[in-house]
């Protein structure tokens, strides 16, 4: 029921933030593990990290302690209590564990997705990222099942790929994504190409979609010389 302040007008009780929100539903409706991130802090030369670190490589998208691998958890109330006592911090997804994570350019995603999805291929939760420091194209993260990380090689030259060649890399244990809605550094917000449903909560077959990946990265890739 609504509380009553002086005078006995209604309050509303304070509605939560959309990233504890967003976080205790990962843990709660997918059952991934979550752990707090950095944000960042508008000050007058522009934003910072909130760890203070004077040169941060990753601000506002990086664990906020050094043991987040043990901290790292799938129960609802852990999580919602970390929200409630900073709601700005970054949701950050384990991976290795639940899932390993497929990074590729927002192009040869997007030829990705559409390809598979005309062919009626099976595919998981797909993240949109915006350019990190040091990068300056936006990427599309694929999450895919766990151990694919450890065969990404072998699956690339089993298609015949040069691991080397091709713009697509992995994440697995000891790293981790920024989800939405987290802001990712001054260039703008995590978000889902392809949010997680009841309809791709399981993931695909890892050869499948590596290889759909390597193709989608080929065709993407510029032309020699250019």
């Amino acid at each position: 029921m609504p509380e009553h302040g002086r005078g006995g007008a209604a309050t509303s009780p304070p509605a939560a933030s959309p990233l504890l929100t967003e976080a205790v539903r990962y843990a709660e409706d997918w059952l991934w593990e979550v752990v707090p991130g950095t944000h960042l802090v508008d000050g007058e030369g522009g934003p910072y990290c909130s760890c203070r670190a004077a040169h941060c490589s990753r601000p506002g998208a990086h664990p906020a302690h050094h043991d987040w691998q043990r901290l790292a958890s799938a129960g609802p109330t852990r999580v919602g209590l970390w929200w409630t006592e900073d709601p700005q911090a970054a949701i950050l997804l384990p991976a290795g564990r639940s899932f390993d994570v497929l990074d590729v350019s927002m192009t040869a995603g997007c030829l990705a997705l559409t390809r598979m999805e005309r062919m009626e291929t099976q595919f998981g939760p797909v993240l949109s990222a915006p350019a990190e420091p040091g990068r300056r194209d936006r990427r599309m993260l694929f999450l895919a099942p766990p151990g694919t990380l450890a065969k990404l090689p072998e699956l690339l030259r089993r298609f015949g790929w040069a691991p080397d060649r091709l713009d697509l890399t992995g994440r697995g244990e000891g790293d981790w994504i920024v989800a939405p809605p987290s802001r990712l550094g001054p260039y703008g917000f995590a978000q889902w190409a392809r949010p997680p449903s009841f309809a791709n909560r399981w993931l695909p077959d890892a050869a499948e979609l590596v290889g759909s990946l390597a193709y989608a990265c080929r065709r993407a890739a510029p032309w020699p010389g250019h």
